[in-house]
This record gives C-alpha cells, sequence and structure tokens, in this order.
C-alpha cells in the first residue's frame, strides 16, 4: 500500500464505522387502550379464553366444496386481488431503489474529446489539434452518516410489509364476498323453489274453488280470492329469477370472469353452526387484521421519514472519481497510454435554506401524529366490527329460531283454515289470510337463514379471519413472505 492511498483507506475506513449513527425516533407502537374482552362475548362480560374461530382457514370453515371452489376461482383470477399483488412488487421494486442508495455506484465511462481550431489565430502554445480519448470506471459513494439512507430503507421495508397488508385484507374482503353472495344465492334458490312449490298449491286450490262455483257450494267471491292468491305468488317468480341471475353475474365478476352461471353446493337448510369456540382475546385483533397491521406499518414509515428529513440537517460525506486509462494526441504527436486515478472527498454543510429543511421535519413529524391517530382510529374501529358482528350472529340466530316456530304456526293454521272451508265452516276470506301470511313467512325465513350466514362470516370478517393461503397454493394470493408476519405481531 503506498502512502498516497493512505487517506483515502483510512476515509474509507472511518466512514465504516461512522455510518453506525442514525438520527430520528426508532418506532414504539403507540399507546392505545384494549378492551380486557369483546364486548357481546359470551358469557357476556367475561374474558374470553385464548382461541378463535377467526383461526380457522376459510377453506376449514366452509364446508359446501362447491363454495370452496368457487373461493379459490376468486382468489386465482380476480381483478383487485391482481392489483394488489401488482402493487406489492412495485412496493418491492421502490425497496430495491432506495436501498441500493446505501452503497458506492459504480459505471463504466468511455469519451473521446476531440478539439480542432480551424481559421483566425491562435496563441503558439494552443495545438491545432487536440484528441483525449479515456475509459475506466467512475465510482461515487455518500456515506450514511447520519442513517438518511437506512432511515429510507426502513419506511420502504414498512410499506412493502403495508402492500402485504393491503393483499390480506382483499382476500378476506373477497372470501366474504363471495360466501356472502353465495348465501345469497342458495337462498334466492330457495324462495324459488317454495314461490314455485306455492303456485302448484294455489292452482290447486283455485281449482278447487271452481269447481265448488260450478256446483253452486262457492260464490265468485271466493274464486277472485283464490285468484289472488294464485297471482300473488306467481308475480314472484319472474322477480326471483331476475335477481339469481343477477347475482350470478356479480358472483362471476368476483371470479374474474365474464357473467355466467354458477354451480351450486348444498342447500340453505345444511347451514353452518355459531362459532363454536370464543372470539378470542381483543389484543390479538392487533396482529390478525390486515387493516390494523397496514396502519401500524404506515406509522412505521411515517415514523422513520422524521429520521430521513432530520439527516437533511446535518453534512453530508461522500466520495467519487474515476480510475482508467487515457491519451492524448496533440497537433499529431502521441502521449500515453496513461494510468489515470481521480479521487474527490466533498463535504456538503446546509448554511442557509430560508427554513425549508426544518420545515421537513415538521412535516414529517405533523404526518407521524397523523399516522399515529389513524391507527388509533382503525383499532378502536375494529373493536367496534367485532361487538356489531358478535351481536349480529346472536342476534339473527335468535330470530331465525322464533321466525321458524312463526312458519310453522301459520302452516298449520293455513292448514285448518283450508279443511274448514272445505267443510264449509268458514270462508275463503280465511283461506286467503292464513295462505298470505304463510308464504311470507316461509320467505322471510329464507332470509333469516341468510342473514344468520352472512352475520358467521361478517364476525369471521371481522376477527381477521381467512386471508390465509392454502397449503402448497399457487393462487396470487398466497401468505407474507417469510418473516413478515412476526415483524408485525404485538
Amino acid at each position: 500500500m503506498t502512502r498516497r492511498s493512505f487517506p483515502f483507506l483510512l476515509l474509507f475506513v472511518v466512514g465504516l464505522v461512522a455510518t453506525g449513527c442514525t438520527v430520528g425516533p426508532n418506532y414504539q407502537r403507540p399507546e392505545t387502550p384494549i378492551p380486557a374482552a369483546y364486548r357481546g362475548a359470551e358469557p357476556e362480560g367475561a374474558p374470553a379464553p385464548p382461541g378463535t374461530f377467526a383461526d380457522l382457514a376459510w377453506w376449514q370453515l366452509f364446508g359446501d366444496p362447491d363454495l370452496q371452489a368457487l373461493i379459490r376461482q376468486a382468489l386465482a383470477a380476480n381483478y383487485d386481488l391482481r392489483v394488489a399483488v401488482t402493487r406489492i412488487l412495485q412496493a418491492q421494486a421502490q425497496l430495491t431503489a432506495i436501498g441500493a442508495d446505501q452503497y458506492p455506484r459504480l459505471d463504466a465511462q468511455a469519451n473521446a474529446p476531440y478539439t480542432g481550431y480551424v481559421g483566425g489565430s491562435r496563441p503558439e502554445t494552443t495545438s491545432a489539434q487536440n484528441f483525449a480519448p479515456a475509459a475506466g470506471l467512475t465510482f461515487g459513494w455518500e456515506l450514511d452518516l447520519w442513517g438518511k439512507f437506512r432511515r429510507a430503507t426502513e419506511a420502504a421495508q414498512a410499506q412493502l410489509l403495508a402492500s402485504q397488508d393491503v393483499r390480506d385484507g382483499v382476500v378476506i374482503s373477497l372470501v366474504a364476498q363471495v360466501s356472502q353472495a353465495y348465501f345469497t344465492l342458495r337462498s334466492l334458490d330457495l324462495d324459488l323453489e317454495i314461490s314455485k312449490r306455492t303456485v302448484v298449491s294455489r292452482q290447486q286450490s283455485r281449482e278447487l274453488v271452481q269447481a265448488r262455483l260450478d256446483g253452486g257450494v262457492a260464490g265468485i267471491l271466493d274464486l277472485q280470492q283464490a285468484e289472488t292468491l294464485l297471482y300473488g305468488a306467481t308475480k314472484t317468480i319472474p322477480d326471483i329469477q331476475r335477481q339469481i341471475e343477477q347475482t350470478e353475474n356479480f358472483i362471476s365478476i368476483l371470479l374474474g370472469k365474464n357473467p355466467g352461471p354458477i354451480p351450486r353446493g348444498r342447500s340453505l337448510e345444511q347451514r353452518l353452526g355459531p362459532p363454536a369456540l370464543p372470539p378470542g382475546l381483543p389484543v390479538e385483533l392487533l396482529a390478525r387484521r390486515p387493516d390494523v397491521r397496514q396502519a401500524e406499518q404506515q406509522l412505521v414509515a411515517a415514523n422513520a421519514q422524521i429520521g430521513v428529513a432530520k439527516a437533511q440537517l446535518y453534512p453530508q460525506v461522500g466520495i467519487s472519481g474515476f480510475a482508467g486509462v487515457t491519451g492524448f494526441i496533440t497537433s499529431g504527436l502521441n502521449y500515453g497510454p496513461l494510468g489515470v486515478l481521480n479521487v474527490l472527498p466533498f463535504v456538503n454543510l446546509p448554511i442557509f435554506n430560508a427554513g425549508g429543511l426544518l420545515a421537513g421535519v415538521d412535516l414529517a413529524e405533523a404526518q407521524t401524529q397523523e399516522a399515529i391517530l389513524r391507527y388509533q382510529q382503525t383499532v378502536q374501529q375494529a373493536f367496534r366490527e367485532v361487538a356489531d358482528a358478535l351481536v349480529e350472529v346472536r342476534k339473527r340466530r335468535e330470530f331465525r329460531e322464533q321466525q321458524v316456530l312463526l312458519t310453522k304456526t301459520l302452516g298449520d293454521a293455513s292448514e285448518v283454515a283450508r279443511l274448514r272451508y272445505e267443510g264449509g265452516v268458514s270462508s275463503y276470506l280465511e283461506v286467503l289470510d292464513t295462505e298470505r301470511q304463510f308464504f311470507q313467512a316461509e320467505l322471510d325465513l329464507t332470509l333469516a337463514r341468510r342473514d344468520e350466514l352472512s352475520a358467521i362470516v361478517q364476525l369471521y370478517k371481522a376477527l381477521g379471519g381467512g386471508w390465509q393461503a392454502e397449503p402448497a397454493a399457487s393462487s396470487p394470493a398466497g401468505g407474507r413472505a417469510e418473516g413478515t408476519k412476526a415483524a408485525t405481531a404485538p
């Protein structure tokens, strides 16, 4: 090692040692009030033990093979999910680009400047022609003395994790959307079956009334009332068929394909039961819900930007240079080839910028405060959604149970009213009233079953379940990269 190269190597070593200094605050999770238990959990008011049915993957929760197949198609082809995946790729590229600023830059360079003078007079010391080709490597490195590039990389890493959380959020929303739309479709199928069955029954009643009218036993009003019942049922069929086709179109779009028929699986009566496990501890929600994790990663990124802004207040130290070969051709005389080494250390110290750099720090700090508030708001909203979903599941179940009793009672009353009419004990008006109530009760029961299933799905979503990928799945809905979950766990 020559004495001439010693200062350069010394500067290099000093730069490596000094890169351990990082300005700006290190991230700490903000204080957020967390309840001891979810409101509405059973038993009410008691802390729920660990474990939740949200830990079940979607293919374990939904036992219908046809529904599972639809969800798999959606996870493979849905456009919203594919857009979310491309944003992860963008964030990965951004992280790589920002992280590269921490390291020296080395480029190959070649140039061949030529200067020639024509006409006029020139000093005798000036050659008529100059040609100086050169080729070599240029290098440059701004030492990260204050952690500017490390903080920028930290922010980019957090944005990458946030983009993965966005993808996970799209997955759970997609699973919920497909499931709820499928339950709606199956409820409409059941409505159509009930309506067709009712139409057949009422056609038979109309024929009976017509026969009684022909025999002089019934009046024309009885026939008109029987036709009123018949047409009240027939008019529901085209409306239900319209809703079925539109729901199929909606599911098709979720699956990333053009509108078309949707395969059916289990009937609505083969329903999911209520969650068998408690909904878990509220603190688990912070690591399970993608929107909460996303809000925290955005806070991490904003906090890191404070360090980037503060680093701008300190001197910027770096080195640049050129190493290669050159030569000269001057007035026909050749000189070279020659080796050339050009090293230029630099220090840039901000002195006056009209408060622009300090304003950048204030901006980063204010953006961090906003991110803190948004994170706390997201956590609070998550607890509210779980509480809403818990009471929704419980009360929908109770409503459905009462609707079952009401439907059975009205069915019995309808049968009794028809027998009384056939026996000449009562008028057809009694049949009209009970038949109308029974038909509506059957439709309402179908709706109650659908709403209970949808409430279970909503609770599953509110608890943050459903975004995990199937084992060995190759769909774009695959889970986070190795280590990502640990980085966001509380």
